[in-house]
């Protein structure tokens, strides 16, 4: 029998005891499920995605993707891009799609960017559908997908974190194609290989940080053949690889192609992109970030930085998924999984075990500039989602080994939990990136001990409910004279929604202190109490306070609310 056909048959061997297939009927239904989903949650951004604020990143990266549109639209002679604070040293996919959408959105430009962040947020939830159906089959794709869309980390940062959310979104589906790849070694499909292609250049062209999936499936590919020259020798060691490596070239060209396009600075110089990896790895900035409990230097991170904050930010359910996952592959070794053909079956899930676990000993290793908790390590998420989604169908399949009911009760235990997950999310709308798990005792928990609302999300919201205010004291009408408003925190989540009766003053300005409103966020502890007034309302998360405003006009201008 041909080699590559005897191999092929003994990895779907091999693959079933982990993967095992549902029945036709049932894979279909996973799917509708999963597809229904994933309408759902569309539906649900169109219809809220103008509830979140502008963050502090946003104005420099809008301007950067203007510095992009007009480095194209002048023939390429206005440069002004390629030294543009430090935006040159990133990809601009997002921004550069962005500045073309705005002159034809019916929305105004921040709203286009959250809209847009949104839809690319729903791809990378179905990116970890695809990616976990490949490896496990449509119930464990659905349990992903439902799993990442449920986690206020991700789920929240989908609106407004323009740039870790595409990234997160691009490094899941260069998984899925980079599986897709192994699979089918030793000759992969051009289909498979192109794609590849162009999701690694889309991802490049957001962060240089992306070539760790090209890793990834090299040390893959290398175990692959390292274990067929033990099987079958280095004749065919010497072909196989032959044979990849002129099926894989396409993709180079392919990628390479579109990060030029998108990130024109990258392919300037030779060396750009290593200059630029090597920057952003340790970025020269110096930012007081806090961590259990205390302010710590961003450029100087403790060691167990991420690993804590992973281990308080994602959902209990991705953390003992996680958990029973490595504790299923270690008893699966030690019952001889790795025999005969059970190491190329492994093989398949080497991605996904190095990109939920190599960043983080990295991490520790190298110790790079971070804050803002894990925001700029938000492309963890989908692995270790994809990871804990195997184990959870694994041990529903354990379950009903022992019985329908014993498979019911999973079932409704599953449901009980991502009933919970809705409810807390919507409770905490639309600050759900500010969530804590039940193990560290929530946000109520997490308060004076990790960041809670360093965007300033929640001061667009706190703004809504002082226009309301005030146009309540004046039986729904905008008032008669102009009032002041003074804001510590982001200024630019209030500034484009001022109504004309309302006049932004900030620091710079003489009379800052006399303002008739005081907004302030409670991320900077000072805030609040910078200025005194009276308050009136404040914008919470599981009762933890994220923003305040205060009434600060003399009492016979002020009328008490009810």
């Amino acid at each position: 029998m041909n080699y590559h056909v005897r191999l092929r048959g003994a990895l779907t061997e091999a693959a079933e005891p982990l993967s095992p297939r549902a029945p036709r009927r049932d894979g279909a239904l996973w799917d509708d499920l999963t597809r229904a989903l994933l309408l759902g949650v569309l539906v649900l951004a169109a219809l809220t995605f103008l509830s979140y604020g502008i963050s502090t990143d946003e104005e420099v990266q809008h301007i950067y993707g203007k510095k992009l549109l007009s480095y194209y639209l002048s023939g390429f002679q206005d440069r002004s891009a390629f030294h543009f604070k430090d935006l040159y040293l990133y990809g601009g996919l997002f921004d550069l799609v962005t500045a073309v959408l705005v002159p034809i959105s019916p929305f105004e430009e921040y709203e286009t960017r959250h809209l847009l962040c949104s839809l690319v947020g729903v791809l990378g939830i179905a990116g970890t559908w695809r990616y976990t159906r490949l490896l496990a089959g449509p119930r464990a794709g659905f349990i992903a997908a439902a799993l990442l869309t449920l986690s206020g980390v991700y789920y929240g940062a989908m609106f407004n974190n323009t740039k870790d959310v595409p990234f997160a979104a691009g490094m899941v589906w260069t998984l899925y194609f980079a599986t897709r790849i192994l699979i089918q070694l030793p000759k992969p499909s051009r289909s498979a290989v192109l794609k590849f292609g162009l999701v690694l250049g889309l991802t490049l062209a957001i962060r240089v940080g992306a070539v760790l999936a090209g890793f990834y499936l090299a040390v893959a590919m290398l175990l692959h053949f390292a274990l067929v020259a033990r099987q079958e020798g280095i004749r065919w060691v010497l072909h196989d690889t032959r044979l990849s490596f002129v099926a894989l070239l396409p993709a180079i060209p392919v990628a390479y192609a579109i990060m030029a396009f998108f990130w024109p600075w990258a392919v300037q110089k030779p060396l750009n992109p290593l200059e630029a990896l090597q920057v952003v790895s340790h970025f020269p900035i110096d930012i007081q970030t806090l961590f259990m409990g205390q302010m710590v230097h961003s450029n100087d991170p403790p060691i167990l930085y991420l690993p804590v904050y992973l281990a308080v930010k994602l959902p209990e359910a991705v953390l003992v998924g996680v958990a029973a996952a490595l504790l299923l592959s270690a008893v699966w070794l030690l019952r001889g999984g790795l025999r005969r053909t059970g190491a190329f079956t492994a093989v398949r899930y080497l991605p996904l075990a190095l990109s939920a676990f190599l960043p983080i000993l990295l991490f520790m290793l190298m110790r790079p500039s971070v804050y803002n908790g894990i925001r700029h390590f938000l492309f963890l998420v989908p692995p270790m989602v994809v990871m804990a989604a195997i184990a959870a169908d694994r041990l529903w399949a354990i379950s009903e080994r022992g019985g329908r009911a014993f498979g019911q009760w999973f079932a409704s235990a599953m449901t009980v939990i991502a009933v919970v997950y809705a409810w807390q999310l919507g409770t905490m709308h639309p600050n759900q990136y500010v969530y804590y798990n039940q193990f560290i005792g929530g946000v109520r928990g997490a308060d004076g001990q990790y960041e809670l609302d360093y965007w300033g999300n929640s001061l667009h919201e706190a703004l809504q409910e002082l226009i309301e205010f005030v146009e309540r004291e004046n039986d729904g009408h905008a008032p008669p004279r102009q009032y002041t408003l003074t804001v510590c925190g982001n200024t630019l989540a209030v500034r484009f929604e001022l109504p004309p009766w309302l006049k932004l003053v900030n620091g710079i300005e003489p009379d800052w202190r006399k303002a008739d409103f005081f907004l302030a966020f409670t991320q900077v502890k000072r805030c609040p109490s910078l200025l005194d007034g009276h308050p009136i309302f404040e914008i919470a998360a599981d009762d933890v306070p994220l923003s305040i405003v205060k009434d600060r006009r003399p009492p016979a201008a002020a009328i008490p609310t009810e």
